[in-house]
């Protein structure tokens, strides 16, 4: 869900997206970009809760929550280490899934990628030569967003790259680090253990993503 970056919803309109979807669907969300934008996150304490408070609606169709930081956002390590801390790990008997995507180069390092670790959040794994590009594993779920669709292509990419991300995909779902994609850091891998994968088409040839995802989809049930 993109519009809850640009303005929170109503809980009633949480409900009802989630009574309208199928069972099994679990929907995504961006936060607020009131928050991640704050000059000082430590001290979005309310709007935090706010934001989960409605968003819980969603119920059991609630999936990861993504914490975008846009490039240019100087992001300080105390401030960013208080302001996880602020984030629930549980909305009543429900896990909470938390992802971060650092779109500014300079705030992605190894101190980065261990205070995420210690805080149990998950990192964003961008396909693009636009923003930061890595795979990293930091917690029991992988989050990808794949951004090189091409106009040309009917299912927006060749098969054999379909091909190799379904790989990929079937990879960390066994726990498998990724030796192919760029790493921050790939001598300090966690454990290995079964993962859930989350992975959206994005951007690029925006037309395409639908068939992008189906046609991907359709790779993943043939194996």
């Amino acid at each position: 869900i993109n519009g809850t970056y640009y303005g929170t919803q109503k809980p009633a309109t949480y409900a009802k997206w989630r009574d309208e979807v199928p069972p099994g669907f679990v929907f995504s969300a961006k936060a607020p970009r009131r928050i991640t934008q704050s000059r000082k996150l430590a001290g979005a304490k309310a709007q935090v809760e706010d934001f989960i408070g409605g968003i819980v609606e969603l119920g059991a169709t609630l999936g990861p929550l993504v914490w975008q930081f846009e490039q240019g956002h100087r992001l300080q390590a105390d401030d960013l280490d208080a302001f996880l801390s602020l984030l629930p790990k549980r909305a009543g008997t429900r896990a909470l899934r938390h992802v971060l995507e650092i779109r500014d180069h300079d705030a992605v390092d190894a101190s980065l990628l261990a205070l995420v670790r210690r805080h149990g959040v998950a990192t964003v794994f961008t396909d693009s030569d636009e923003h930061p590009s890595f795979a990293d594993l930091s917690t029991d779920f992988v989050y990808a967003r794949l951004m090189r669709s091409q106009a040309r292509l009917h299912a927006g990419y060749p098969a054999p790259a379909l091909a190799r991300w379904a790989e990929r995909i079937q990879a960390w779902r066994r726990g498998d680090d990724l030796a192919d994609l760029p790493h921050v850091d790939a001598s300090t891998a966690p454990a290995r253990q079964p993962r859930e994968v989350f992975v959206f088409f994005i951007s690029a040839a925006k037309e395409r993503n639908p068939a992008a995802a189906m046609a991907l989809l359709k790779e993943l049930l043939t194996r």
